[in-house]
């Protein structure tokens, strides 16, 4: 057990593709929700994460889960894992 070294979980996100930048590279946008801190409205906020999909199998208007990895390009910090089960 002491050569066992422990990396952590990666983090998991779930989104919908909303571009295709060219081979195996696509663009995922991912909702979620929060409370405003003054006002307590559900608001639903986004961000765009770069993903590498190597299988290139991704169009526009997937659903898809993507995993951290390493740094594969200048923005690509994440790759598309699998598509979303329906």
């Amino acid at each position: 057990m002491a050569n066992e070294v422990n990396r952590g979980s990666r983090k998991v996100r779930k989104g919908t593709v909303t571009s295709k930048m060219g081979a195996k590279s696509v663009v995922v946008k991912v909702e979620y929700r929060e409370l405003h801190p003054v006002y307590g409205k559900v608001i639903i906020r986004s961000k765009k994460y770069h993903a590498h999909d190597e299988a290139d199998t991704a169009k526009v208007g997937d659903k898809v889960v993507i995993m951290e990895t390493r740094p594969l390009s200048a923005t690509k910090r994440w790759r598309v894992v699998t598509p979303e089960a329906k």
